[in-house]
């Protein structure tokens, strides 16, 4: 979801689709077609004309791109379905890839092999597989936890970690419609401040930290079903049946009120290894 025409990853449509209350399609249809459209990757395309989301002033993807025109051996982490970095222009002379899920991991594979990156399949909590200082650039866009030990194990002195994270209580106001009011704990989990804290004890320097709060819309509830069903871990064990009841009192009320309105939250990380 996107309004931003140079994220690969995301649709290009306007900002603000139009939105008449009343004039969505039957509820059920609208779930049907959620719950038939494929997952796998980071393609958000789907999404366009039914939902949006403003992105980060920063524009990461172009500012990647940059860095790995530059760089002699790089590592992105749980690539998804290798779009963002397939999006790059020029790749250093070695690029590898990480993704834990396997079907991103085959999605990221055909994508990324004829570009010369070698994609690894590795679980997202184990250690990186690869030897110490093997990279002077490490990438990641949207990690689910950034392990920062691990980063700096594997960054060459001088080397540089380049990403953008979730931040906390991200879409919050969907994952608290489905599972009601969340913990002071769960809401700041992902807190920049808390990252930048184990960035350093691992032995990073800060070299730039932002952060955005970006506002999002939901135009349908098919909508809202797929993005539950692509982001897992919003509302986990997510499925239509369990949840219809609710899901057709949020149809409804989207119905009589137009979008529903959420709010993501990013920060980007450059990290330098001394």
């Amino acid at each position: 979801m996107s309004t931003d025409p140079t994220d690969p990853t995301d649709p290009t449509g306007p900002a603000s689709p139009t939105h008449t209350p009343g004039t969505s399609r039957p509820f059920d249809d609208l779930l049907e077609e959620a719950v038939a459209a494929p997952t796998a990757g980071w393609d958000f395309s789907w999404f366009d004309g039914r939902a949006t989301e403003a992105r980060p002033s920063w524009r990461y993807a172009e500012s990647m791109a940059r860095r790995l025109a530059h760089a002699q051996a790089s590592l992105d982490i749980q690539t998804g379905g290798g779009e963002v970095l397939a999006s790059a222009a020029a790749l250093p002379p070695l690029a590898v890839a990480t993704e834990g899920w396997p079907a991103n991991v085959a999605k990221a594979t055909a994508l990324l092999h004829p570009r010369g990156v070698v994609v690894v399949a590795s679980p997202e909590d184990a250690p990186l597989p690869f030897a110490g200082e093997a990279f002077d650039l490490v990438t990641s866009r949207h990690p689910v936890k950034a392990h920062f030990d691990e980063i700096a194990r594997v960054l060459r002195p001088g080397g540089t970690y380049f990403a953008q994270h979730v931040g906390p209580a991200s879409v919050f106001e969907v994952v608290e419609y489905f599972l009601g009011p969340q913990s002071a704990e769960t809401r700041n989990s992902r807190h920049p401040d808390l990252e930048r804290a184990e960035a350093e004890a691992a032995g990073l320097e800060v070299v730039d930290l932002r952060a955005e709060r970006l506002r999002m819309e939901f135009f349908d509830v098919g909508a809202v079903v797929h993005f539950l069903r692509k982001v897992i871990w919003m509302v986990p064990g997510f499925d239509v049946e369990t949840y219809r009841p609710r899901l057709r009192e949020l149809h409804e009320r989207i119905e009589a009120e137009g979008p529903f309105v959420a709010h993501s939250t990013r920060h980007l990380f450059e990290l330098r290894k001394p």
